[in-house]
């Protein structure tokens, strides 16, 4: 499919394999994939329930909302070092990707400020980056003004380590850790990766784009490389595919917010994130 008039990217037409030869040329980029499987888990949907049901029977959980479970990381030093360098090669992994780079500027800058945080998921699970976190207690309002607490927590976050204290919620966190589950269930090979990265990359759902009909294309192209991909190294598991359509379902219920509160601030405590990937990016 023809770009829209005025992109200076090159038609989709004719080029059929071109996000498949894309995306492959950079899998040197990737990790290499470990050889043991992690062994099966709950669900999200599975976790989401038991998360009610224990906030339900939970003495805390009363109806006026007079605590939220949020969560931390347990080690921030370690988990926090891991994530930014999944970050880097995740950024690296987008430069390498040619048709990303014959977008316009305008269009790179709306991708990556999109998706981000569904690539750097992908990554920590590529990567088998596993956390621990532990469960701190959000003060209610009332709390708050009988003791003279700011409105939020993450108003007044010290300058040190302890930055990101307020935490995210707990749901939020079970979300993410059942993303990754799924994906070590599935025991995901590197190129099935560099396809799904393509597929949340190439995203036309974003608002803004003026390559839209070109982005469209690339990501049925995408989608169409993992599927053939998969038929031919899994001829055996027919549900594969849907599986890993399921593991993008999951990966679109994790907020970018969350990741850079849970990941990252901690260590950049009040600097935009936005800031710091376009310093990265593109060294401004």
């Amino acid at each position: 499919m023809a770009a829209l008039e005025g992109c200076r990217c090159r038609s989709a037409g004719g080029r059929n394999n071109s996000i498949l030869y894309s995306i492959l040329k950079s899998d040197s980029l990737a990790s290499a994939e470990q050889q043991h499987q992690h062994p099966q888990q709950q669900t999200l949907q599975h976790l989401l329930r038991k998360t009610a049901a224990v906030a339900a029977a939970s003495p805390q959980a009363c109806s006026c909302g007079a605590t939220r479970r949020r969560g931390i990381l347990r080690s921030p030093q370690v988990t926090c070092k891991a994530a930014s360098a999944v970050l880097v090669k995740t950024l690296r992994f987008v430069k390498n990707v040619p048709c990303f780079r014959e977008l316009p500027e305008d269009d790179q800058l709306t991708l990556i400020r999109s998706c981000w945080a569904p690539l750097l998921v992908l990554g920590l699970a590529q990567d088998r980056v596993d956390f621990d976190t532990t469960e701190t207690v959000e003060p209610s309002m009332l709390q708050r003004i009988l003791t003279g607490l700011p409105d939020r927590q993450s108003d007044v976050l010290p300058a040190g380590p302890s930055r990101g204290a307020a935490g995210v919620s707990v749901v939020d966190i079970d979300a993410l850790k059942a993303f990754l589950t799924k994906c070590w269930s599935v025991d995901i090979s590197t190129k099935e990766y560099a396809y799904l990265k393509g597929a949340v990359l190439f995203n036309p759902d974003v608002e803004g784009l003026r390559c839209l009909h070109y982005i469209r294309s690339l990501r049925r192209e995408a989608h169409q490389a993992l599927n053939e991909h998969v038929r031919l190294i899994h001829r055996e598991d027919t549900t594969r595919f849907a599986k890993l359509l399921v593991a993008l379902s999951m990966l679109r219920a994790i907020s970018a917010p969350v990741v850079a509160q849970l990941f990252f601030r901690p260590v950049i405590g009040t600097v935009s994130i936005e800031e710091v990937l376009m310093e990265m990016f593109y060294g401004k």
